[in-house]
């Protein structure tokens, strides 16, 4: 199992960076041609939310970004250090969404739901682009997996 792991700090211009990184790991893994756009944009989507998250959250840590050739299947992580709900029981929070609850002290209440209303359609794009993802979110940060079929390789006679 191949893994290529990236870090960068939470500024925009990385992003192209990853997005680039995440589509040459992916053609060489075996990723279909035909789905290398779909890896692109679910990247840029996936990292895009992690600096915002960042920059919105005053996070210096870095995003991180795994990327892993499986025998069957190549995925990939993005990760941030956002805290989210974690495993608090009754939140009421849906799981990977972040932000503040209705009324949460702040002198900017819109821009915090303007926020909140990138971040679910960041996730909206990544899931029509990914058959398979999943997001998680903890007390120590939040992330998004996807994974896409590799390509089989013909048997050589």
């Amino acid at each position: 199992m191949a893994t290529v792991e990236l870090r960068f700090s939470a500024q925009p211009e990385h992003v192209r960076t990853a997005r680039l990184v995440a589509a040459a790991v992916a053609r060489r893994a075996g990723v279909d041609e035909a789905v290398l756009d779909e890896v692109r944009l679910a990247v840029g989507e996936a990292c895009s939310r992690a600096v915002g998250l960042h920059r919105s959250h005053g996070i210096t840590a870095p995003i991180w970004v795994v990327l892993t050739e499986e025998e069957k299947s190549f995925s990939i992580e993005v990760g941030d250090e956002v805290p989210g709900p974690g495993d608090g029981a009754g939140s009421g929070a849906e799981p990977g969404t972040r932000g503040a609850t209705p009324g949460g002290g702040r002198d900017e209440p819109e821009s915090e739901a303007d926020a909140d209303s990138e971040d679910e359609m960041g996730l909206a794009v990544i899931s029509g682009l990914v058959d398979d993802v999943e997001v998680r979110s903890a007390a120590d940060g939040g992330v998004i997996r996807m994974s896409w079929p590799k390509t089989p390789t013909p048997a050589v006679s």
